[in-house]
């Protein structure tokens, strides 16, 4: 059965159908197109699908469809400090980013529906003043959330839909036990849903325990005709000149590289920056301020090199974002598809590269077998590994041809 790609015909009102066309939505992406109906008909929903796949959209629209509805209830209940909707994100740019994408789609509601974000990093009494009276969509990080119920600041007892978004970030991110007392503040009866791009035991846990009777959409595998991935090979020590040789040669001016700690950060720009590349930092030991200056230069092209750690893999929506470079792999392989899920996202063409050297390959086949891929080992010509690979890595990479009087394996250049 074919699934409707019209707004219309999935059923949204005609001011959001108005916005939609504003805003270009020309049609619905799959999860828009399987998750709208079933939120307007009230079910639970678990939802795996990719960052970049629409999935804000597909839960913020029924969501304001249905307080719209119960607008003049709706009005009584935010008196008390209560709230409607709950959406629990794991990062404080994920949650401005979903907040922004709410009150943009409820333009022509007649402003009678309010939203707030709250996180941490930025000022709590500001927050306070936010949720005065109220809100009607509350998005929020588990932590900032409880300090703000631990002053009287807002209740949960009254919500009618709890989203869960990128679950399984919030479980590695150490909010178990936030989750967990936060869970136990809310109203047995409600709908719940819940975004996931991977299912770890303890994802799967929480969905056997939160949900009733929830419908499932599995949309989680990457788009390989939108987004590249290659792999690169190269010595350690020339990591740093290979990048820059990409960015110089193929003009790159939005670049997002991922590296694995906070000093290197710093130890990466400045090298670039002695190359002639301009680059900043993201990570989260710089201020708020700074954190959003440094996105907000990045996404006018003002600067054309983001570099960041893993803060970065989740919540940062950049519109055609380019390339995405693992500069270092993730430590963990569920990290990596969601760094490279920056780029390709929404149907746009992206560039997802990584540049290992002799002692990232072991880590980069668990990466592999853990996401189930299998990608080509590369070259570029000038920069061209010459460590002996050992019969591990052997067993990993499609053995070249020995040529005479060599004892190293040959191997495939890029041109």
């Amino acid at each position: 059965m074919n699934m409707p790609s019209n707004f219309k015909e999935i059923g949204l009102i005609s001011a959001l159908l108005t916005r939609l066309t504003e805003l270009d939505y020309q049609q619905a992406t799959p999860i828009q197109a399987q998750a709208i109906p079933i939120i307007l008909a009230g079910r639970d929903l678990i939802a795996g699908a990719n960052t970049g796949s629409g999935k804000t959209a597909s839960f913020a629209l029924p969501i304001l469809q249905q307080i719209h509805a119960e607008t003049p209830l709706s009005n009584k209940k935010t008196a008390a400090n209560n709230v409607s909707a709950l959406v629990l994100v794991p990062t404080r740019e994920l949650a401005m980013q979903i907040a922004d994408s709410i009150r943009s789609y409820a333009l022509h509601l007649d402003g009678s529906i309010k939203t707030v974000a709250v996180f941490g990093g930025a000022s709590v009494n500001t927050q306070m003043l936010a949720l005065r009276g109220g809100t009607d969509v509350l998005v929020a990080t588990p932590g900032r959330l409880l300090d703000l119920i631990s002053k009287n600041a807002i209740h949960l007892n009254h919500v009618k839909t709890l989203v869960l978004d990128e679950a399984d970030r919030m479980l590695s991110l150490g909010f178990t036990d936030e989750l967990s007392a936060l869970l136990a503040l809310l109203p047995a009866k409600k709908q719940t849903l819940l975004f996931s791009a991977t299912f770890p035991n303890k994802v799967q846990v929480l969905t056997q325990e939160l949900l009733n009777n929830p419908v499932e959409i599995q949309l989680q595998s990457a788009d390989a005709s939108t987004l590249v991935q290659r792999v690169f090979t190269v010595n350690k020590g020339q990591k740093t000149a290979l990048l820059a040789h990409l960015i110089k040669q193929h003009q790159w001016r939005q670049v997002l590289i991922f590296v694995n700690a906070k000093k290197n950060c710093h130890h990466l720009a400045k090298k670039l920056a002695k190359r002639g590349i301009n680059a900043d930092v993201f990570h989260g030991d710089i201020t708020q301020g700074a954190r959003n200056r440094a996105l907000e230069a990045f996404k006018a092209g003002k600067i054309d090199v983001l570099i960041a750690t893993d803060i970065a893999a989740r919540g940062l929506d950049i519109e055609k974002l380019p390339v995405v470079i693992n500069f270092n792999l993730p430590r963990s392989p569920l990290d990596y598809m969601h760094r490279i899920g920056r780029s390709g996202r929404a149907g746009e063409v992206g560039l997802a590269l990584s540049l290992i050297d002799y002692e990232d390959y072991h880590h980069f086949k668990i990466i592999e077998k853990k996401n189930k891929i299998r990608l080509e080992r590369e070259q570029v010509a000038g920069f061209e590994a010459d460590e002996v690979i050992d019969s591990d890595v052997l067993a990993a990479n499609k053995p070249m041809a020995k040529p005479e009087g060599s004892g190293k394996k040959k191997r495939k250049k890029m041109l």
